[in-house]
């Protein structure tokens, strides 16, 4: 008997302890709650993602807000925490925390929306609470394909998660040197291709609202200014473009602005040709987050929806192989379509030069004479399977563009973008190359500027342009650093150079030095000896001659159009040169040129707000709220 009271004590004691020792943790523990609103409308949101880090120890939980836009972390041990609240299209916002014992902490949120309300990408469900890193357990652990999900839809700009939960940036940007000035005595001719691309702002705009820096790789100036329309007048001669110049005060020194603006010609949606689509669709392992392969389905079935019965859609996927999973069907068959896009998952690795070889081949077999006949490649830019060398793939392209069908690029997701790659495939493929962020943005491209991203009506087109010495003494081409050309490349017609879409509109700056005004900006050079040094005296108002070569979308023999700029100064610059020099002076913050002068970023707002113009689609007041942003962001 006294053995069993023994052993009955011992178990008091244990459980004694026991309970003391869990006493003892709860007392440690503290809670955090709060709501999560738009600032504007201050409704709740819900479903957005919340995050909560250890400042000490790194561990995070993550968390959904509720229908009402409640958030509660429960039995938060105490320390110092990062609480991070992140959805889309809304800024993201960050906050230092105090877990105390014992203790709730209550911290709201009112997030800033970007300009334009759209529906929300598509998201997966995900359950309420979820470790994902550390050593404190709040709820059950999923499986690591549920977890990789939910931290990528609402991760930063820069980080992809693999199976184990470890988080890699593997995004690639091509360095950039920035343009210098050049002397006209010595080198009064300027040389290059258009870019019509716009894929730079788009990606720029992402890290952005992440809260972060852009890589100065992505920040080519170029494309952010084409990326928004401006109010040229649509073509009236047998040239599919008009041509704009002007000349103006530059707004961040006390040298010029010379403005050339393209305008091509205006094609409605009725009016365009019959496409012949093939929809070219990475379904690798690296696709599989909502902001992936779910976005790149949502987008595509924008696509759909625009076309008519005379159109075409066919889908070749690739993963670790390639395949045709819809041949080539009538659009009138949406429904048949828009089925074998659901169909669709993310699995395996990246067979990118088989996918090519295969899209191409099944475009060739429903290739529409004097029709639009185009691949439309979506990826996040991953080709590591088989052909995966730039030199390889722009070989492949080179090749195929030959056949009559042209390349449009798509590039999708965070973290494993490989942007050089992307751009180069469109450049060397006939094509063009975007970036989409959002569902707002797919439908700018794909609905929005439909002509403009299916239908080529100028190839090879070319720039050049011819300062006078007598009014210039120096000049530097803004952005265009990857498109220079050679002098000599302007007349071969044998030299690749842009496309321009229906409806596309090209904007080209160049920061002149005037004779006799330098400020120290010009280089020095010495006198060349064996050059003629007279000036033609019946030119000298002149400022420059700019020359444009293009070809007919299926021709081989450039045409050359050529307009003169007289060294003379509006009473006001218009808007399109005002907001485009905003712009290009915002592009040239990002990347901390040293060109940038006396520009600042509340210039920069200044100068677009007062060139906004009528701005049907917003795109311009987002551009403002984007600079508002990078301002808090670089400060």
């Amino acid at each position: 008997m006294k053995t069993n009271n023994k052993n009955i004590q011992g178990l008091f004691l244990i459980l004694f302890t026991f309970f003391s020792l869990s006493l003892s943790a709860q007392t440690s523990l503290g809670n955090l709650t709060g709501r999560i609103s738009d600032k504007e409308t201050t409704k709740s949101l819900a479903g957005v993602e919340i995050k909560l880090k250890n400042t000490k120890t790194a561990a995070e939980i993550i968390k959904k807000s509720d229908a009402s836009g409640n958030y509660k972390f429960s039995g938060v041990k105490m320390g110092t925490y990062s609480l991070t609240v992140r959805t889309s299209f809304y800024f993201a916002a960050v906050e230092n925390v105090t877990i105390e014992p014992n203790k709730t902490k209550t911290v709201n949120f009112a997030l800033s929306k970007t300009p334009k309300e759209v529906p929300s990408e598509p998201s997966i469900p995900i359950e309420e609470e979820e470790k994902v890193r550390g050593d404190e357990v709040f709820a059950p652990s999923y499986n690591n394909h549920k977890r990789a999900e939910m931290y990528s839809f609402g991760m930063g700009a820069g980080s992809i998660s693999n199976s184990e939960g470890v988080y890699h940036n593997t995004e690639s940007y091509n360095a950039i040197e920035e343009n210098g000035y050049k002397l006209t005595t010595s080198s009064p001719i300027s040389t290059f291709s258009v870019d019509v691309d716009a894929a730079s702002y788009s990606n720029v705009r992402r890290f952005l609202m992440a809260g972060q820096r852009p890589d100065n790789g992505a920040v080519r100036v170029e494309e952010m200014i084409n990326y928004f329309n401006y109010d040229y007048p649509n073509p009236t001669g047998k040239d599919p473009f008009s041509i704009t110049t002007e000349i103006g005060d530059c707004p961040w020194s006390k040298n010029k602005l010379v403005h050339i603006g393209l305008q091509g010609q205006r094609i409605e949606k009725d009016n365009l040709p019959a496409s012949n689509l093939v929809f070219l669709l990475d379904v690798s392992g690296s696709m599989n987050s909502p902001n992936k392969l779910p976005l790149l389905k949502s987008s595509l079935k924008m696509l759909v929806n625009e076309l008519s019965e005379k159109d075409r859609i066919a889908i070749v996927v690739y993963a670790g192989a390639a395949g045709v999973v819809l041949n080539s069907t009538p659009a009138s068959n949406s429904g048949e379509i828009l089925e074998a896009l659901d169909r669709l998952e993310a699995g395996g690795s990246t067979a990118g030069g088989a996918g090519i070889e295969l899209a191409y081949k099944v475009a060739q077999e429903h290739f529409i004479k004097g029709g639009n006949n185009r691949v439309i490649l979506a990826t996040d830019g991953d080709f590591n399977v088989g052909m995966s060398s730039q030199s390889a793939m722009q070989e492949l392209i080179e090749k195929k563009r030959e056949s009559g069908v042209f390349l449009t690029c798509l590039g999708f997701g965070t973290g494993n973008l490989k942007d050089s790659q992307m751009e180069l495939l469109a450049d060397k493929g006939n094509g063009n190359y975007a970036y989409i962020d959002n569902l707002l943005e797919a439908k700018k491209v794909l609905v929005t500027e439909i002509g403009a991203t299916l239908l080529t009506i100028a190839k090879d087109v070319k720039i050049q342009v011819e300062f006078n010495p007598a009014l210039v003494e120096s000049y530097r081409l803004i952005g265009y650093e990857n498109r220079l050309l050679n002098t000599e490349d302007f007349n071969d017609d044998k030299k690749d150079a842009g496309e321009i879409g229906a409806g596309h509109s090209v904007t080209a700056l160049y920061e002149v030095v005037m004779k006799g005004e330098g400020d120290g900006t010009s280089p020095s050079v010495d006198p060349l000896r064996y050059q003629n040094s007279q000036i033609n005296s019946t030119l000298t108002n002149e400022l420059l001659t700019v020359k444009f070569r293009y070809k007919a979308p299926g021709g081989d023999v450039s045409q050359l159009i050529e307009r003169n700029l007289m060294n003379k100064l509006t009473s006001k610059s218009s808007d399109n040169f005002r907001f485009s020099a905003a712009v290009a002076g915002f592009g040239m913050l990002l990347r901390n040129s040293e060109f940038k002068g006396t520009l600042l970023f509340d210039k920069v707002i200044e100068m677009a707000i007062q060139a906004k113009g009528e701005d049907v689609n917003g795109y311009r007041a987002e551009f403002i709220r984007l600079v508002e942003a990078a301002k808090s962001i670089y400060s």
